[in-house]
């Protein structure tokens, strides 16, 4: 049952949470959600690798696979919000043993991202922003276009590392016209050898989470490579207002 003064909703994996009302402070474990609510003067922690806004001067509670805990819990939080992939389910397991409410999202397309985001704001009792309308302006949803090209998406190497199936990034990707040549894997994010993999004729190289540098061309044969912001390709918050621009400039120069 939801504390007194609080409301139970649902996160984006269905479990209950007892969300206070008001909610005065929140913890983010996410660096896009952490840029969400920064503005809403609610932000009271997040993490070591949360970069946006480069103003945020908030206390800092470690990383996004190792939080420190016992930081988070003396910032006496009203929310936390995590996901699913970037986080460990034992810190969330672990937040919400000593009665901490943690809010989970688990986008895996624009518009799920769009609707988590809507969620979220409401959640956190946040008036909607500039940013969100523009995002969902910028991104209409309805079909996936025609694929215009089949890329590779490289996010690691030594080992290699991809792109596979049903990710966020995939998505982006695919409304923008590029077909992931790995988009039918059974991995999400494969390990790969390059001298074994289907046709293509563009790499996707963001700089996060690896940072790909021209150097890292030489590895694909003269394939055209395109560098792309990886805050734009796997973010998603206020760089989806302008990602569709940004990243279309990058996929097609």
């Amino acid at each position: 049952m939801p504390a007194s003064g609080s409301r139970a909703s649902s996160d984006d994996l269905g479990y209950p949470v007892a969300v206070p009302r008001p909610v005065r402070r929140v913890v983010s474990l996410v660096p896009s959600l952490t840029e969400s609510v920064a503005a809403s003067g609610l932000l009271v922690g997040a993490t070591d690798w949360c970069t946006h806004p480069p103003s945020l001067d908030v206390t800092r509670v470690g990383g996004t696979k190792n939080p420190r805990v016992a930081d988070v819990l003396a910032l006496a939080p009203d929310l936390v919000l995590a996901n699913e992939e970037e986080n460990r389910l034992a810190d969330v397991a672990a937040l919400r043993a000593a009665g901490v409410a943690v809010w989970v999202t688990a986008p895996r397309t624009v518009p799920a991202a769009l609707t988590s985001l809507g969620r979220l704001l409401a959640v956190c009792g946040i008036a909607s922003p500039p940013w969100y309308a523009a995002a969902c302006r910028a991104w209409p949803g309805g079909p996936v276009p025609l694929p215009r090209v089949r890329a590779l998406v490289p996010i690691w190497r030594k080992p290699w590392m991809a792109l596979g199936s049903d990710t966020f990034a995939g998505d982006v990707l695919a409304r923008l016209g590029v077909s992931n040549v790995l988009g039918s894997s059974p991995e999400r994010y494969p390990k790969v050898d390059l001298d074994d993999l289907p046709p293509y004729d563009l790499v996707v190289l963001p700089d996060e989470p690896y940072a790909f540098a021209p150097e890292d061309a030489a590895a694909f044969g003269g394939v055209r490579c395109a560098f792309v912001s990886g805050r734009h390709l796997t973010w998603y918050g206020p760089s989806l207002a302008t990602a569709a621009d940004v990243l279309g400039a990058a996929l097609y120069s």
